[in-house]
């Protein structure tokens, strides 16, 4: 065999390796690919993400909701709103929840210290205390002191609820004292009765008149400030969905969780 076809034989061959080792690395690329496309599909959401919340957030918790639903096809959000003392007995009495998200410090400490939260809850908003009245404010009721006159019939929450504690602290401050027609046990039934004209004037968070629309006027008054609320949200230790929970928090967090929430009048923590 002449030295011009040993050469051409030993190129033809170095032209088969490079080929089978091409094919090698593809299908290693192919493989790895389609590994990694099978992690994300494993990684998807679904699933029911259950939330317990408080009342005053019905409004923006159920937009956030929708929102998330939408971000994430194949998931769940069902909410479960009222006053955060009968939530947080709730979900230590072992109610399946993944996600907490409470009016006040106090209401989240019953759950963190029967030890039913996993990590520290963060706060995600804070709101403050107005006066709701009748529209056009027909009693012109103009301050907190305004509520201790003759004749008015005013409601508040139960001490025991956030909003309640809250009412008290502004009472406090303005060294006033009041006797409601009716304690409340959430603030959306307080609001309730001067929606129906059950009661001249009710102490809410301004989230609540802004939400009511033209059914009620608010009245801002300054001892509010003395009593404003922190709003903390956890995920819980036994929550049946961690995964998706933990994206639902973090869309409540994110900016434009936060855009919804400041929207409907929450204060940004």
């Amino acid at each position: 065999m002449t030295r011009s076809a040993h050469r051409t034989l030993r190129m033809a061959g170095a032209g088969t390796a490079a080929l089978l080792a091409l094919s090698a690395c593809s299908s290693s690329d192919d493989s790895s690919s389609a590994s990694d496309s099978s992690a994300d599909a494993s990684e998807k959401l679904s699933g029911t993400v259950t939330v317990f919340a408080a009342a005053s957030l019905k409004e923006s918790f159920t937009t956030l909701g929708k929102d998330f639903e939408k971000a994430h096809p194949g998931t769940k959000v069902t909410f479960s709103f009222g006053g955060s003392d009968s939530l947080a007995a709730g979900i230590t009495s072992g109610a399946p929840t993944d996600v907490f998200a409470a009016a006040s410090a106090k209401t989240m400490a019953i759950v963190t210290d029967a030890g039913d939260a996993a990590g520290t809850p963060a706060t995600f908003v804070r709101n403050q205390l107005e006066i709701a009245t009748l529209p056009g404010n027909p009693d012109r009721i103009n301050s907190l002191e305004d509520l201790t006159g003759p004749g008015l019939k005013v409601v508040l929450c139960d001490r025991t609820v956030p909003c309640g504690a809250a009412a008290q602290k502004a009472l406090d401050a303005g060294k006033l004292k009041l006797t409601p027609v009716s304690y409340e046990q959430d603030v959306k039934s307080a609001l309730t009765k001067v929606e129906l004209k059950e009661a001249d004037a009710a102490v809410v968070y301004k989230t609540d008149v802004e939400a009511a629309g033209d059914k009620v006027e608010g009245v801002e008054f300054p001892e509010s400030a003395s009593a404003v609320n922190d709003y903390p949200i956890a995920l819980l230790k036994d929550a049946p969905n961690p995964a998706a929970a933990n994206e639902f928090i973090a869309y409540v967090r994110s900016a434009e969780g936060q855009k919804v929430l400041t929207a409907a009048g929450f204060l940004k923590p």
